[in-house]
């Protein structure tokens, strides 16, 4: 297959790390097709008001709540399903739609209406000598290719932001949200039907085969940037494949240290939030680091805490042995378990002898999302704060909050983990580009 202009000739087929195979013409069909509708509505959606955009933000908000119970239902199909197939429970905690969550989406919907609009906002304007008026102004990106796995709160945050910024959106979910995604696309087109915003603006690709990724993300001239969300493999596999842009969001081994001098108890308080307050997400905490002079005062403390929340513990020698002293299990932690985005109640843990050697140990194996330090030590915290290589550094806070809905952007699409266009948190600046408008009297080059 060989590309020409915005289309694609000769024999359909995918593109993997280890080879070419052929993929159906079907296929091809509905995936270049959708995104070839996006990118039609796109036309039209990038020149709408601000107005009629939060209007259509608000239609489908109210959609989506009218039509709830199809949506749960949808849902409920999905999650049996995937329990018979032997998905772990931390990965079926992402694909669960209950009513607190469900509305959480809505007013994330909401709070998106009431946020500044960028689109036309001129960042930058110079006059240049010879009388030409120069303006940088923020303009959508276009066709948005979101891929992502079951987690259907996506579906609905990315098509709100994208919407917002005048951007279409084409989703390719995980399978095992499939008939969540459905549902919840269904109820959001339904409530554009009675504004401006043409329907095609939202586009789900509703087929499962991960062929349908490669092409997608390799529809140059169609769709103008992805954004890949959710394990490592995934997001490897869009990077190494992709012949448009990509934005890589983040895989999140992220870290709490407790420094010599912390509040212990705020540091209990934090570690337990960090790591049980929802460990599916990708700014959970993974890696604990204490500082040797914390480690024999609190460390039995949090173990015990942590081991009565049904978190399994692997730590170094050290901690090993104070665990045993205070009748807490835990294993033996490996190289790998330090690298690890486990995603689930497991917690990698190390003694450190400074606040130097924990920024090493995040250097080495940290995911650049988001790293904390607890400490009443002002200068140890402004040298982490300075020296910690990550989209989000906290100071006596939990990891949990590097989050656009509580960064205050009503939603994210994504938490960027590179340093190129945009990092942490994506919200709706982030989700424009910018062109030079330059207006003249006749000026000529000479």
């Amino acid at each position: 297959m060989r590309e020409t202009g915005n289309r694609f000739e000769g024999t359909a087929a995918q593109w993997t790390a280890d080879g070419v195979a052929e993929v159906s013409e079907e296929l091809r069909a509905i995936v270049l097709g959708k995104a070839q509708a996006a990118k039609q509505a796109a036309g039209k959606l990038g020149v709408l008001s601000t107005d009629e955009k939060n209007e259509a933000l608000l239609a489908m908000a109210e959609s989506l709540w009218r039509q709830r119970e199809s949506i749960f239902r949808a849902n409920a199909e999905d999650v049996r399903e995937a329990r018979q197939n032997g998905v772990p429970e931390a990965r079926i905690d992402r694909l669960v739609l209950t009513e607190k969550r469900l509305q959480e989406m809505i007013e994330g919907l909401r709070q998106i209406v009431g946020l500044p609009d960028p689109v036309g906002e001129t960042l930058a304007t110079l006059e240049r000598p010879n009388g030409l008026q120069i303006e940088k102004v923020r303009v959508p990106f276009g066709v948005i290719a979101m891929v992502y796995e079951s987690r259907p709160n996506v579906t609905v945050d990315a098509a709100g932001l994208a919407l917002k910024t005048g951007n279409a959106v084409v989703l390719r979910g995980g399978k095992e949200a499939l008939r969540s995604n459905i549902a919840l696309v269904q109820a959001m087109r339904d409530g554009l039907s009675r504004t401006q915003v043409p329907l095609d603006a939202i586009q789900l690709i509703d087929r499962t085969e991960r062929e349908s990724v490669d092409l997608l993300i390799r529809a140059k001239g169609i769709v103008d940037l992805a954004i890949p969300r959710g394990g490592a493999g995934l997001i490897q596999r869009v990077i190494e494949n992709a012949l448009v842009p990509v934005i890589e969001t983040g895989v999140g081994n992220c870290h709490v240290y407790v420094d010599a001098k912390a509040d212990f108890d705020m540091a209990t308080q934090i570690v337990l939030n960090a790591k049980t307050q929802r460990p599916s997400v990708c700014n959970a905490m993974e890696t604990l680091l204490v500082h040797e002079q914390a480690a024999a005062q609190w460390l039995p403390e949090v173990l015990g805490a942590l081991q009565e929340r049904g978190v399994e513990l692997r730590g170094c020698v050290r901690t090993l042995e104070i665990g045993w002293l205070a009748g807490v299990a835990v294993e033996l932690a490996t190289d790998d378990d330090y690298s690890a985005e486990f995603l689930d109640l497991i917690l990698a843990i190390k003694v450190v002898d400074s606040v130097e050697a924990a920024i090493k140990h995040i250097d080495k194996y940290g995911t650049r999302h988001s790293e904390a330090i607890i400490t009443e030590d002002r200068d140890a915290a402004e040298l982490f704060l300075a020296w910690v290589d990550a989209a989000a550094v906290y100071h006596n806070a939990s990891t949990r909050f590097t989050d656009g809905f509580e960064f205050g952007f009503g939603a994210e699409i994504g938490i960027s983990t590179q340093k190129l266009h945009a990092r942490g948190p994506m919200g709706l600046p982030e989700l424009t580009s910018y062109k030079y408008i330059i207006r003249g009297s006749g000026q000529i080059r000479r």
